[in-house]
């Protein structure tokens, strides 16, 4: 056993002392050691219940043989960073969170792992650590939030988001937005609509690394305990067959995720993660592979906040792996790849039920003939842009827009909700990408504004920053390089005219090659914004986008780094 190294062996005495001092008997140091990676704390509500799957896990853990031996991470909640300095955190905790399991992990020589993420960041960090340790390993999520009523209506957080920006246009009462706050987010949970915590839950069973349900059983349901039981017991079979990570999430595992990706309609953010995952694993990434596979998969789901169902919908209509089974039958899906259950894809998904034709529909009639994800390239964006858009309106597919240029989240919400951006205004937000953030922030308050305003038909949003998984209409974010490093977005001034073309897979800046090259020698860019602690680290190390915002050791750190 790998865990031998703390536990056997004459020198191992003192190592053994400390074991138990902690109230292990020695029979238990004769089995295998499980780390249980729980992201449970106080400040997330889909982390709040975690010590309930926590346990289940170790009993499922115990009862197979194992010695379940449980360590924490820590977690950022994105609704509650959300417009402030906070979210310059969340991304960047992606990494800290991957490497704080690496070294538990690594010290204390753990024979197998059992992951407890839920919510945003956390998972693909510990997607990441799974990937980059390759030790026998499993994941079971929190599982997600209950939509919400309000006046007899499903309501989320993202409604609450939108919320504000009707307020600011009089199109809802402050009373209404205090009876709406209390009812969106009725209990434990990632939250309710495909935002992207949900998206990474269902991309980690679509990968092959969780059990049939992950991303869709409710956080409140007594299945999501008995799942966690099972997973304890699952990671135990894994142990003894030695099957790895890196034998599960193959380079057609990522192809298979992409396809669910599309199916489901997700955030934009997956296209992050999924990325910084597959770099883990030595997998090289194409962004046009993304076009590709959103070109040949259609949108088979129109999950908030695109359309009106929620999580617990998809679950009753059968899940990820009704998805699944629904796109093999095209030959989308490579169902012979091994999962974590210790079948093959199509084992897994052969039991599941036929499309309801509502909140799944069959691939003959689905709602979107492509994916519900794309990535824009053109003069704008040459290392590429992302936009969801399966919830973009018809109507801002194509259009050219006035730019209303902002270095910045803050002065262009007070714009938005000031009322001085005007149809046909397309705002651009920039020097928030992973580098000049730092830390790449979610934009869901500028783009909730718009929503809230009246503005989603009239006016796009594109950006170096990123959208929340629950931000809806024209926005596009991602665009690599980043303003921070030169890239084109640093040059747009206001009143310039930019032409959007979704179906065209283009974004461009419409100037002579003269203004350009003019504009480009004269660009002075700003100074950084963090000057001290691990951000200014970050900021230093961070790739870009479309590289997935990965950490680069190579690039070094800054002389001000300590």
């Amino acid at each position: 056993m790998r865990s031998d190294m703390v536990k056997k062996g004459l020198e191992k005495a003192p190592h053994r002392s400390l074991f138990y001092a902690m109230g292990y008997h020695p029979q238990e140091l004769e089995k295998p050691l499980v780390g249980v990676v729980n992201s449970a704390n106080e400040i997330i509500p889909g982390h709040i219940h975690l010590d309930r799957i926590a346990a289940a896990v170790k009993a499922g853990v115990y009862a197979a043989g194992g010695v379940p031996v449980e360590f924490p991470t820590i977690g950022i909640c994105d609704g509650i960073a959300m417009g402030h300095t906070g979210m310059k955190y969340s991304l960047a905790s992606r990494e800290l969170i991957a490497d704080s399991v690496e070294a538990m992990a690594q010290a204390h020589g753990f024979d197998a792992l059992v992951f407890i993420p839920n919510c945003d960041k956390i998972i693909p960090g510990m997607l990441m650590a799974a990937a980059r340790l390759d030790l026998p390993a499993i994941f079971i999520s929190g599982g997600p939030m209950l939509a919400g009523r309000y006046q007899g209506r499903p309501v989320s957080l993202s409604t609450l988001f939108e919320a504000v920006g009707a307020v600011k246009a009089g199109k809802l009462t402050e009373k209404e937005l205090s009876e709406l706050e209390m009812a969106a987010c009725p209990g434990c949970g990632s939250c309710a609509g495909m935002f992207t915590a949900n998206s990474m839950n269902c991309i980690t069973e679509a990968l092959g690394m969780a059990l049939p349900g992950n991303g869709t059983v409710p956080a409140v349901a007594a299945r999501r305990l008995r799942m966690a039981k099972e997973a304890g017991m699952k990671v135990m079979e894994l142990l003894k067959r030695d099957l790895r990570p890196s034998q599960i999430m193959s380079p057609q595992a990522f192809r298979n995720a992409l396809t669910v990706d599309m199916a489901l309609g997700c955030s934009t953010n997956t296209i992050l993660h999924l990325p910084a995952i597959a770099n883990e694993l030595g997998i090289s990434w194409d962004l046009n592979e993304i076009n590709a596979i959103s070109d040949r998969t259609p949108q088979l789901c129109l999950l908030s906040p695109a359309g009106p169902h929620h999580i617990e919908d998809l679950d009753q209509a059968g899940g990820i792996q009704a998805v699944i089974k629904e796109l093999a039958k095209k030959g989308l899906i490579d169902t012979e790849l091994i999962t974590v259950t210790g079948e093959k894809i199509g084992a897994n998904c052969a039991d599941a039920p036929a499309p309801d034709g509502t909140v799944i529909r069959s691939l003959d009639n689905p709602y979107r003939p492509e994916g519900g994800l794309a990535i824009l390239f053109g003069n704008l964006a040459p290392g590429g842009a992302a936009v969801k858009q399966g919830a973009v309106a018809p109507e801002m597919q194509r259009r050219t827009l006035r730019a209303r240029v902002f270095d910045g989240e803050d002065a262009a919400v007070e714009a938005v909700l000031g009322g001085r951006i005007a149809p046909g205004d397309v705002i651009v937000i920039r020097f928030e990408g992973p580098k000049g953030g730092p830390g790449m922030r979610e934009m869901l308050a500028a783009t909730s504004a718009v929503v809230g305003m009246g503005l989603d038909k009239d006016v796009a949003l594109i950006t170096d920053g990123r959208f929340s998984g629950a931000t809806r209409g024209a926005s596009i974010g991602h665009i690599s390089p980043e303003a921070a490093e030169g890239g084109p977005l640093a040059i747009v001034q206001e009143g310039d005219a930019i032409e959007i073309d979704i179906p065209g897979k283009r974004l461009d800046l419409l100037i002579s090659p003269q203004e350009w090259k003019e504009r480009m020698e004269k660009l002075e860019l700003p100074a950084p914004k963090i000057k001290k602690g691990y951000l200014l680290r970050y900021a230093a190390q961070v790739s870009s986008a479309g590289k997935g915002a990965i950490v680069e050791p190579e690039k070094g750190c800054s002389p001000k780094c300590d």
